[in-house]
């Protein structure tokens, strides 16, 4: 219990803190950050496979079209995702793309409820309308939707959706996914440097080309953590240790890259974290509600 714990913890950790690192590589485009994620995470899973032996899924996939067309729509959904993200942090937006991650829970809710037919608690509801009614007051009081939370939150929304449903488990469908991705990504380096744009080529200086390269165990390792910590532990607990990441996120926008955070801006994010306090304690009360007992 105490090392899942501290597995799942450390994982979030680490997402707490991606904005400093998609900071500190800053004079890259959005775009090739993502490539440059791509194809170092496919090496570093690639060694991490070897060392293990655990190939043995890979040619069975050959075979199962269906399979690869849904490993194929969570590899667009993860990539975008990915995307908006650097490219939030990367323009200032690292508050909203926080909020993304608060909301992603709910999505989540309201999903199961749409696709899969789930029935819905009505603390469940009561969270859903609380959490709508904070970005409504959110949306009011920016003059726009807050589509980078909402983007966030639904593409991967959508994304855990797909490998919920999917056949593989952490490690393999994260291999798959950046397989699936690593052609277009080496594609779209060659073209920059074709056209003499590649920042890792063109950069003057090292730690650029470095912290590049770290994307691959930056992306792979937290996710590895993540799924060794999810074994372990009861998915309440889980539920509750995912807003370290959102909550640090938050912070860093605040007090790191000194975002602009209003009282009114505020008071629309304590509606979504009320929201969430309910759902979470209404989760938490249901799981230790003792059994009705047989007549």
């Amino acid at each position: 219990m105490n090392t899942g714990i501290m597995y799942a913890a450390l994982a979030f950790l680490v997402w707490g803190l991606f904005p400093l690192y998609f900071h500190a590589i800053d004079e890259v485009t959005p775009m090739e950050i993502l490539a440059h994620r791509m194809v170092w995470s496919l090496l570093f899973l690639a060694i991490v496979l070897a060392v293990r032996r655990q190939w043995g899924w890979l040619p069975k996939l050959l075979n199962q079209p269906k399979v690869l067309a849904g490993f194929v729509a969570s590899a667009i959904f993860l990539s975008s995702n990915w995307f908006i993200y650097i490219w939030a942090v990367n323009n200032g937006h690292v508050i909203d793309a926080s909020l993304g991650y608060f909301i992603n829970p709910l999505v989540n809710v309201l999903l199961g409820l749409l696709v899969l037919k789930e029935k819905l608690r009505r603390g469940q509801w009561l969270a859903i309308v609380v959490a709508a009614c904070g970005v409504a007051w959110l949306t009011w009081q920016g003059g726009q939707l807050p589509w980078i939370a909402l983007l966030l939150a639904g593409t991967f929304g959508v994304y855990g959706l797909l490998r919920k449903t999917a056949a593989l488990a952490a490690l393999e469908g994260l291999s798959l996914e950046t397989m699936l991705l690593f052609p277009l990504a080496v594609a779209y380096l060659g073209w920059l440097s074709w056209h003499g744009q590649n920042t890792f080529i063109n950069t003057a200086h090292d730690s650029t080309r470095w912290l590049l390269v770290a994307a691959g165990p930056i992306t792979a390792i937290p996710l590895l953590l993540f799924a060794a910590g999810a074994r372990r532990i009861p998915l309440s607990v889980l539920g509750l240790l995912q807003y370290i990441g959102p909550t640090l996120q938050m912070l860093l926008g605040v007090w790191f890259f000194h975002e602009a955070f209003t009282p009114a801006r505020l008071a629309g994010f304590a509606v979504i974290w009320g929201a969430l306090l309910l759902y979470v304690a209404e989760g938490l009360w249901l799981m230790r509600r003792p059994a009705p007992q047989p007549a």
